[in-house]
């Protein structure tokens, strides 16, 4: 059992008749239990775009609280295919089911690998590897597009699904930087958006017969702006606000959105990057499609200047888009935050 874990995909350990526990370097002991909420933003999209003054408004003013207060909300009403959004779930589900040996071809040898695949590990605060309860294929789709070769229909559908959503995030971003007090056109060129930075993200979690034992992935925030979710409607996401737990459920067709480390860093800490986990369960396979947009690659993300000069100082350090990923893509330590690594601390 032991060589099974140790040199297989997660999937295969999953599948393996003999399972009955996990293998002790999944061990990874948390209390998974999150609460519920009614009470999480949903962001009607179509309503950004509203020829209503009041209606636009508002929601703006929606998407500014869901920022700032929860740095995370439910994208509705976005204009992205149902079909496309199965598809891409579909095609990423077919790279999980390919022969090991394919999928190995994929395994990181460092971090700044356009396409990786494998199932990952952290060192924890006691100095032990600990594998992730998960499989996962990861690919840089803009400013230049990478796939996996197989399966064929992933180029495809990837191709569209990172089309479609650049044109969500960037409409986005335009709201959040008026949302900011930011002049127009302000994100777009200090951010240089048009080669902004994709990564896409496939994970699979298989059944775990000890779920309390192991975890999908720990606590963690995000490289880039906003990152998009979509999942097979197997729950599992958890996000942290005012240090409790909260289970995410959305409803089909909406794509769940939360702030990450440089939307922390232009916004000068008003919109905070969101904590987040990804926790398992004994029943089914849950699969989430996961798009991190970004700055450009060579764009040096900083504090807004505007807001610098409300604050009477930058909070954080400026530094290269592509160095902060590569740094944090490098990074296998436990609870080791790069944000904290650029915070300016006070005096």
């Amino acid at each position: 059992m032991a060589a099974v874990a140790q040199n297989s995909f997660v999937k295969a350990l999953a599948e393996s008749s003999t399972l009955k526990s996990i293998p002790s370097h999944f061990t990874f002991a948390t209390d998974s239990k999150g609460s519920h909420s009614d009470s999480l933003p949903i962001i009607d999209f179509s309503l950004l775009n509203s020829t209503d003054p009041h209606q636009r408004s508002q929601t703006l003013r929606h998407l500014d609280d869901a920022c700032r207060e929860w740095g995370f909300f439910i994208l509705v009403n976005h204009g992205i295919p149902e079909t496309l959004l199965k598809a891409i779930i579909e095609a990423s589900v077919e790279f999980f089911e390919l022969p090991e040996e394919e999928k190995r071809r994929y395994e990181a040898k460092s971090a700044s690998d356009p396409i990786k695949s494998g199932s990952g590990s952290l060192i924890n605060t006691a100095d032990q590897r600990v594998h992730l309860w998960r499989d996962f294929v990861k690919s840089y789709v803009h400013p230049d597009f990478n796939c996996p070769r197989h399966p064929h229909s992933l180029r495809e559908q990837l191709s569209e699904y990172s089309d479609q959503t650049r044109v969500v995030f960037r409409k986005l971003m335009h709201a959040i930087g008026e949302n900011l007090g930011l002049e127009e056109g302000f994100v777009d060129e200090a951010l240089k958006l048009d080669s902004c930075f994709q990564l896409y993200a496939a994970n699979y979690y298989p059944p775990c017969p000890e779920p309390d034992q192991a975890i999908g992935i720990p606590a963690h925030t995000d490289h880039g702006l906003l990152t998009f979710l979509i999942h097979n409607g197997v729950a599992g996401l958890q996000i942290q606000h005012n240090g409790e737990w909260f289970d995410t459920i959305s409803p089909q067709n909406a794509i769940l959105v939360n702030n990450a480390d440089h939307l922390e860093i232009l916004s000068n800490g008003r919109y905070k990057s969101v904590r987040h986990r990804a926790v398992v369960n004994t029943e089914a396979t849950r699969i989430s499609v996961v798009m991190a947009n970004g700055a450009a690659p060579d764009a040096v993300v900083a504090p807004a200047p505007q807001l610098v000069e409300q604050d009477g100082r930058p909070f954080y350090r400026p530094m290269k888009f592509i160095d902060y990923v590569e740094t944090m893509l490098s990074n296998r330590l436990l609870g080791k935050s790069n944000l904290d690594c650029i915070k300016i601390q006070d005096e």
